[in-house]
């Protein structure tokens, strides 16, 4: 098990994020809890000390603001925190038609599943490298293995932080620092309010998962340094078989979900 000073997690307010933190404050580890909710932050904060006898720091951001991943980190700087361990939890979806979908909600959606991922990583990632020891855990989805009809975007947002997960666990293999790509299928989370995903075949047929069996998975394999992880067998099997499926089939079963 990794022994680290400070995990900062984004989308920490609920959720898979919430559940991490008390995840990695259980094993001893300060943290750094970002989200857009500043007053469940605070709550969320107060439990962690309260519960587990850990330093928690709070830091409201809105990942969608383009300029607001330099502000963390000079925010970092300021408060004299040195991050071990970078959870990259935050993201959100939405269905419906491209063509119709607000195009500013879309573009958030990248800023927010993809680039300030990116960017906090290339903030974060040269100091753990330093140091060698630490780790960056990236949440991404069963929806990174295959194309996506009305989530288009979600999807290929997903998709990107897998190949970007698995390219930079080759590049740290040689090192103490570790990169773990966590890809959860269904969840009973605030995610489905959100990405208006009620009613789909996806989430009304699928064995849903709670946050606390998904971050617990995520969290231990990240501990084994596992490069990737999916929770739950109808997942690992899902995935497996989308490997031998035509893509255009492929297509057409996830449009379907997705109707």
């Amino acid at each position: 098990m990794y022994d680290k000073e400070t995990a900062l997690i984004t989308g920490a307010s609920a959720g898979i994020g919430r559940e991490f933190a008390h995840r990695f404050a259980r094993d001893g580890h300060n943290c750094v809890l970002l989200a857009r909710s500043e007053d469940a932050l605070h709550d969320l904060a107060d439990t962690l000390t309260s519960t587990h006898g850990v330093d928690a720091h709070v830091l409201p951001a809105d990942l969608s603001d383009p300029g607001v991943t330099d502000e963390i980190v000079a925010e970092l700087q300021e408060r004299d925190l040195t991050v071990d361990v970078l959870v990259n939890n935050a993201g959100f979806g939405a269905r419906g038609q491209f063509a119709e979908l607000d195009a500013q909600q879309q573009v958030d959606m990248i800023q927010v599943n993809v680039t300030a991922l990116t960017h906090l990583t290339r903030h974060l990632l040269p100091s753990m490298l330093e140091r060698n020891r630490g780790g960056v855990l990236n949440v991404a989805s069963t929806a990174a293995f295959q194309p996506g009809p009305y989530m288009s975007v979600y999807y290929a947002t997903k998709a990107y932080v897998l190949s970007f997960s698995e390219g930079l666990a080759g590049e740290v293999a040689d090192t103490n620092v570790t990169v773990t790509c966590l890809a959860p299928g269904p969840t009973e989370t605030a995610f489905m309010d959100r990405a208006d995903m009620h009613g789909t075949a996806l989430f009304e047929n699928a064995s849903k998962m709670t946050p606390e069996t998904v971050a617990k998975t995520g969290y231990d394999a990240f501990c084994q340094g596992r490069a990737l992880v999916v929770p739950g067998w109808p997942n690992k099997i899902g995935v497996f078989m989308v490997r031998f499926t035509p893509r255009p089939v492929a297509r057409r079963v996830a449009g379907w979900l997705n109707r």
